[in-house]
């Protein structure tokens, strides 16, 4: 996704966005996800709608023929502005497409007050994947069946709707990716929800919440965002904690002074 035309996303979300607020956002979320696995499978499709010196109008027309009456209306508004939309390659129809599913879901959770919930569901997952290497294999092969149905018995009333709509979309619809780098994907798409920062917390301790809300706050004031804590224990930090928001990285262990000290002396 992070190739995408940052104009030609401006203007599909401003056309999404005036369609999607009376639209069910997680229905409207699984129709766009739906439309995106088409045009994943259908490199000829993908590239008739992608070909810029088609015009617009008959892109449109296309589009519409293939998903009329199958889809609601707000999402095939959207899989049209999409088309009509110019990319710098076929596969940015599906990456459009996906981004936008996985903004339909995020407003759905935001509006059921879960967004929260979500942004640390998919951060979990990801750790729990980790650990377990049996589960990841089950999940990653492409050649297996049933994902949702594994999904849906492991994950099930315990994580927010929303959740396991997005897990569900990285596992069975891989696209290249790892699911570790689809569930960061996710998480950043729900993050950028509310505009926020997301920070990976390492610490040698649980941060109690009195903690957490300093952080938070101190965070906040630093990059005049909000930030979105995910906080992981890791008992080799040795003390202090250590803050990664995209590239960069606050690090104040025992661990990274005793470095920084060697390295001071081997140079």
């Amino acid at each position: 996704m992070q190739g995408l035309s940052r104009t030609s996303l401006v203007d599909v979300e401003e056309r999404f966005n005036s369609v999607a607020g009376s639209a069910d956002l997680g229905t409207l979320a699984d129709e766009l996800f739906a439309v995106a696995s088409l045009f994943d499978r259908e490199p000829g499709l993908r590239r008739s709608l992608s070909d810029p010196s088609r015009p617009a109008e008959q892109k449109a027309q296309t589009i519409r023929a293939l998903l009329e009456g199958k889809v609601s209306t707000a999402a095939l508004e959207t899989a049209v502005a999409v088309v009509e939309a110019k990319w710098s390659r076929s596969g940015d129809l599906a990456d459009a497409v996906e981004r936008l599913g996985v903004i339909a879901a995020a407003s759905e959770a935001e509006g059921a007050g879960r967004l929260d919930d979500v942004e640390d569901e998919l951060f979990r997952f990801g750790r729990i994947l980790a650990a377990n290497p049996d589960l990841r294999r089950a999940l990653a092969d492409p050649a297996a069946t049933g994902k949702e149905s594994l999904l849906a018995d492991l994950l099930g009333a315990k994580v927010a709707p929303t959740t396991l709509r997005l897990v569900s979309q990285v596992a069975a619809h891989p696209r290249g990716r790892s699911l570790e780098r689809g569930l960061e994907e996710f998480g950043r798409l729900v993050a950028l929800q509310r505009q926020r920062l997301v920070a990976v917390v390492t610490s040698a301790v649980l941060l109690s919440d009195a903690q957490k809300q300093r952080l938070a706050n101190w965070l906040r004031a630093t990059y005049g965002r909000d930030v979105h804590l995910n906080v992981e224990v890791d008992p080799k930090v040795l003390g202090g904690f250590s803050i990664k928001i995209g590239d960069e990285i606050i690090d104040t262990t025992i661990a990274a002074r005793i470095e920084e000290v060697r390295r001071r002396l081997a140079g």
